[in-house]
């Protein structure tokens, strides 16, 4: 004797719905994947990751930090437009 389904048509459930248990444990088994992927994530101490951002900052020169870097040469700076037959044209 085939039994009854609540919730179901004709007392057949359908494949296309998944139940209230179903889907909390898909919830969690994607939840728990993401936290394994989250752990196995490499990671540094933050005073490494500090001593690192300050070495890049003394090594790299900053263009837009004229106060700590000085002026620079037109021709060496990256954000100057270069100046190369003009940009303008009257007509």
């Amino acid at each position: 004797m085939a039994s009854i389904v609540p919730g179901s048509v004709g007392g057949v459930r359908d494949k296309a719905k998944v139940s209230s248990p179903e889907l909390r444990l898909k919830r969690v088994r994607d939840l728990c994947a993401r936290l394994e992927t989250d752990l196995a994530r490499p990671r540094i101490r933050t005073s490494e990751a500090c001593q690192s951002i300050i070495q890049y900052t003394k090594n790299t020169k900053d263009f837009m930090v004229p106060s700590v870097w000085g002026t620079i040469d037109k021709r060496e700076d990256p954000y100057n437009p270069p100046s190369e037959g003009g940009c303008c044209s009257v007509m």
